[in-house]
């Protein structure tokens, strides 16, 4: 049976017909070279106060590489300008591991033969008051992406009862319509984060061989309709390692930037995560990205959107994360755990994890290590109205 088409879209999903941001995104990254930059365009790009996208792809090239150190100062100077020493805090809470997708580097795969779980109201109950007992006040809702496991009601309701336990909830589930999102928000969430995985559409086809996820315009447009349906805030990222990181990371930033103009209420979010080891990794042939690579990207996104919000996640390591905290990361992970309920010991429906942790400390651990730089750990800075 032939697959179906990556790029069309299926009957149930939402076509923004008056939206060219998709269009706009996908031709400014054919067009990025990220040879043709010079040294002189990357100082040029550091004396500018405000950067074009030519100047944020001058500081995502390997002509910056040597400059990093002086890129770092610059993101350290607009991370300390625009919001201080502050570093805020969040758990991400997996409540199903079901999926119905085939994306071969995804540990919640469909094909995968892993321990499958999904969270009736108690269990999410209780997940969400062990996970605030610790003094968390912001949660991120997980799960895998399957309409008829995890529906969009299923959600819903996870997101009221977060409501009552949290200041902040978002959500990172699989796309939804924009009337979808504006329930979702009426339930409590306000924040959407989407990862794209990669903007390279015949990477993505070779990657998404099943599933809604298959469909590559339908997951890109996702923050525009979520932003249309009343979120306050969406996130952008790419995880890197599946194609050409610079290629993608310019599109992340540029498809940021152009929805950060086209609807400036917006808040809007980066996260930066690095493909981690997972069932099936061996056949996908990863694109080896390294910490200075990572570092490098991070702080393009914060001069380029110096206003824009940035996670670092527990992909990677503890150091690493505390040497970012204050230069270019402004929101960092903690307690986390991927697997399906997980925070209440006695549990007695748990799934496997999507992926491996490398930060595994706890929430004062890392409070602690915060402090130990001398900045400030913030568990909420919202009022959800």
């Amino acid at each position: 049976m032939d697959k179906i088409d990556h790029m069309k879209y299926l009957p149930d999903m939402e076509i923004l017909p008056d939206s060219d941001i998709q269009d706009r995104v996908i031709d400014a990254m054919h067009h990025f070279d990220y040879q043709e930059y010079s040294a002189s365009d990357v100082m040029r790009a550091l004396r500018k106060e405000s950067l074009s996208l030519h100047d944020f792809g001058a500081l995502l090239s390997p002509a910056a590489e040597p400059f990093l150190e002086l890129i770092a100062e610059r993101a350290t100077k607009e991370t300390q300008k625009h919001f201080g020493n502050s570093v805020l805090l969040f758990t991400p809470l997996y409540i199903s591991n079901y999926c119905e997708n085939h994306c071969i580097y995804c540990g919640f795969n469909c094909m995968n033969k892993i321990r499958r779980a999904k969270l009736d109201e108690d269990g999410i109950r209780r997940e969400m008051e062990a996970i605030a007992k610790t003094g968390m006040e912001e949660v991120l809702i997980l799960t895998g992406e399957s309409r008829n496991m995890s529906n969009v009601e299923y959600i819903g309701n996870a997101c009221r009862i977060a409501h009552e336990y949290f200041k902040n909830v978002g959500i990172e589930v699989y796309p939804m319509n924009t009337d979808e999102y504006a329930y979702i928000h009426e339930c409590g969430a306000d924040f959407v984060t989407v990862f794209q995985e990669t903007y390279d559409s015949d990477r993505y086809e070779q990657l998404h061989l099943a599933g809604h996820k298959r469909i590559f315009p339908y997951r890109l447009n996702a923050q525009e309709r979520a932003i249309r349906g009343g979120m306050r805030g969406v996130a952008f990222a790419a995880l890197l390692g599946l194609s050409d990181f610079r290629k993608d990371a310019f599109a992340v930033g540029t498809h940021a930037y152009l929805l950060q103009r086209k609807y400036p209420h917006a808040e809007i979010s980066f996260s930066c995560p690095r493909l981690r080891p997972i069932i099936n990794n061996d056949k996908i042939n990863p694109k080896d990205v390294h910490e200075k690579q990572l570092l490098q990207v991070m702080c393009a996104y914060r001069i380029f959107m110096p206003f824009a919000g940035l996670t670092i996640s527990t992909r990677e390591r503890a150091g690493f994360r505390d040497h970012v905290i204050g230069m270019c990361a402004t929101k960092i992970s903690a307690g986390v755990s991927t697997g399906i309920g997980s925070h209440v010991e006695e549990s007695g429906e748990v799934g496997d994890s999507q992926f491996e942790i490398s930060d595994v400390r706890s929430l004062d651990e890392v409070i602690n290590a915060i402090k130990g730089r001398g900045l400030q750990p913030v568990l909420n800075d919202y009022v959800f109205i």
